[in-house]
């Protein structure tokens, strides 16, 4: 397995060879008897290029995660210290992301020399065996079984609007009266659940003309004054602060939506999976503060 990894990472049979001291003929027979065991064929040859296979890839990405557990196994019995080893791969939301995910991994890579990130920003629900990834990065709490759920923070959606805004359509003061603005979302038909005083529960039919299927394009217009939007408290906490947006109906706020970590069941968690867990929940906890009750 280590040779496979090799061979992928230096391009060819005869780099993976030289980089790991062997004859070439020592490190195509390796490749061979692993194809042979899998019965899949992993690397596409040619006289001019090198290409890993789908399943190849596939051994690619899960064969790092694996050699650098043991890596690590074999750094604690020698040192008593576990540094983190090989590629972590992390998905997160695209507003999220940008704004805490990709500063922690960013530190994560500068701090631990032998650790590389591999992280993916998207609004659409990712799996983790599917797309073989280490972590995922959830707004809510996630419902996928066989998993490990890990809140990192408590967290609330608001709604929220420029201060130009309400200055030229007025301040909602009921959740009804949102009924006579422009509501800022992903698509038409959207519905806002909120809970208020005492536990008071109401759905929203949030009128739109503005819409997209990005949440940080309906930021930037609710930071421009388009509209009301409902962004989860960690994404406008900043900007609330500022006073570049102002929270609306602040006693009312969507049913709790954490942010949470999903991750893969294992009885020992690999120090790359742990240290990011925790350095993400620092971050968290710092940028974030607690919403007024």
């Amino acid at each position: 397995m280590r040779t496979f990894v090799r061979i992928a990472t230096e391009g060819s049979l005869s780099a993976a060879a030289r980089a790991m001291g062997l004859a070439l003929s020592v490190v195509s027979k390796r490749l061979a008897t692993l194809e042979a065991r899998t019965g899949t064929r992993l690397i596409a040859r040619s006289t001019r290029r090198l290409s890993l296979t789908d399943e190849g890839a596939r051994l690619f990405e899960r064969a790092q995660r694996i050699l650098a557990e043991i890596a690590e196994a074999e750094a604690m019995l020698t040192h008593g210290t576990l540094e983190p080893h090989g590629l972590l791969r992390v998905s997160a939301p695209v507003a999220l992301g940008r704004a805490h995910v990709s500063p922690v991994c960013r530190d994560l890579a500068r701090d631990h020399p032998r650790l590389s990130i591999d992280l993916q920003l998207t609004d659409r629900v990712t799996g983790l065996i599917d797309e073989g990834l280490d972590i995922a990065i959830r707004i809510g709490m996630p419902q996928e079984s066989g998993l490990v759920v890990r809140k990192l923070v408590d967290n609330h959606r608001i709604i929220v609007a420029a201060p130009t805004y309400l200055a030229s359509h007025g301040t909602p003061l009921t959740p009804e009266d949102l009924a006579d603005h422009d509501c800022l979302h992903q698509g038409p038909g959207a519905i806002w659940p909120l809970v208020g005083p005492e536990g008071r529960q109401v759905a929203v039919d949030a009128q739109s003309r503005l819409r997209c299927d990005n949440g940080e394009v309906w930021h930037d217009w609710a930071l421009d004054g388009a509209g009301l939007a409902m962004k989860s408290w960690i994404d406008v906490a900043e900007d609330v602060a500022a006073g570049r947006l102002v929270q609306v109906l602040p006693a009312w706020r969507s049913p709790p939506a954490p942010i949470c970590a999903l991750l893969h069941a294992r009885k020992l968690v690999p120090t790359r999976v742990r240290i990011f867990l925790e350095a993400m929940a620092t971050r968290l906890r710092q940028h974030g503060r607690p919403l007024p009750s």
